[in-house]
């Protein structure tokens, strides 16, 4: 099973954010001008992995897609239209994947990555999300002028007002707000996630998408950094300052939860029924339930940024190299990368892991014992 919503894309969400002070013709060029091509794509920064089928798909710096058909030991860069900062990938089987990246970039692909077509780009995703929340604020001060007394209702107006006025603003900048992650539910329904409070819902592939960032309770419209599922279909979207948001309706609706930690929460994942949140410094923390946490110290302060879980072991991995493993989900030991490059996100196969981070690619052998 692979679970891979990381990263140190959080940390470079900066270089996103500092991309806004580009000219607009240079973010056009990296959504339109294909990647180069390079003999050593398996080398550069990647930031996700994906299995499709038989095959494993990475994808990372300046518009880098690799693929493996004989497990991560050689790999082929694909050809993409596009040069900016890939982020994250997801496959619901061989064939059908989709991609985000930085300047909003969501990407999908029919042929097991051979040919990717845009679907959308950081200036409709501003026309969305500005369109959505005008709307928003329409409703809510219809809503506050039948309740005047309401302060619920006067706060949320605010904050719409104060977010639509953002989105505006953003629609003039340009499309430099990145999406961080993509999952899907089936074949048809999914979610992409981002800086800024960015969060799309599609029902029909990725051909249409919606704004739902105003579903959640996300008044300062903090970064959105990942999203899981849970085995009783329960949906989980983790991120900066400590979010944590659950859905038990399939994504309609999200409740804000307590959280265990005020600091950045950069992955999620389930082993053996039980959810894991992984953040800064190490921080750790396990729950049966998605309510109530208890932390785990694993030992080691390095950021967390990433899990495989399979059926009867859970990797975590981390900046400088670090990579911890557990049987229990309890107690944690520290498994010899090789390397003090950070590592992003990783694949779990037969025998042996295929991690991916800074540098590219590499091969960790499955401790047996």
């Amino acid at each position: 099973m692979l679970q891979n919503r990381p990263v140190i894309r959080c940390l470079l969400l900066a270089v996103a954010l500092f991309g806004a002070s580009f000219s607009m013709v240079s973010v056009a060029d990296r959504l339109s001008v294909p990647a180069l091509t390079t003999f050593r794509a398996d080398q550069t920064l990647l930031l996700d992995v994906a299995i499709a089928g038989d095959q494993l798909i990475a994808v990372g710096d300046q518009g880098t897609v690799i693929r493996s058909g004989d497990e991560g030991l050689t790999w082929q860069q694909l050809k993409t239209p596009f040069s900016v900062m890939l982020t994250s990938i997801f496959f619901t089987d061989e064939q059908h994947g989709w991609l985000v990246g930085h300047d909003g970039l969501l990407a999908k692909t029919e042929d097991s990555g051979v040919s990717w077509r845009k679907l959308l780009d950081g200036d409709q995703i501003n026309h969305l999300r500005l369109s959505r929340l005008q709307a928003w604020v329409s409703e809510l001060e219809a809503q506050v002028h039948a309740e005047p007394d309401n302060e619920k209702l006067a706060e949320q107006f605010d904050t719409a007002q104060w977010q639509a006025d953002d989105a505006a603003a953003a629609l003039e900048e340009g499309p430099s707000v990145p999406l961080l992650d993509i999952w899907f539910a089936d074949d048809q329904r999914g979610f992409a996630l981002g800086g800024y409070g960015l969060l799309l819902k599609t029902d029909d592939a990725g051909e249409s998408w919606q704004y739902w960032g105003d579903r959640l309770d996300n008044p300062d419209s903090f970064h959105l950094n990942a999203m899981t599922a849970d085995h009783r279909g329960y949906l989980y979207i983790i991120g900066e300052a400590g979010l944590l948001f659950r859905s038990v309706d399939q994504g309609e609706h999200w409740e804000r939860l307590d959280s265990p930690y005020d600091g950045s929460l950069f992955a999620i994942t389930e082993y053996q029924d039980n959810l894991y949140l992984m953040g800064l410094r190490g921080h750790l923390y396990r729950s049966v339930d998605g309510l109530e946490w208890q932390a785990i110290d694993t030992g080691f302060s390095a950021s967390l940024v990433g899990a495989v879980a399979s059926k009867d072991r859970l990797v975590l991995l981390g900046h400088g190299g670090l990579v911890v493993q557990s049987r229990d989900g309890k107690r944690f030991s520290r498994v010899d990368s090789g390397s003090r490059r950070s590592i992003s996100a990783g694949a779990g196969l037969p025998g042996k892991y295929v991690l991916v981070g800074e540098g590219g690619v590499r091969t960790l052998e499955a401790d047996n014992e």
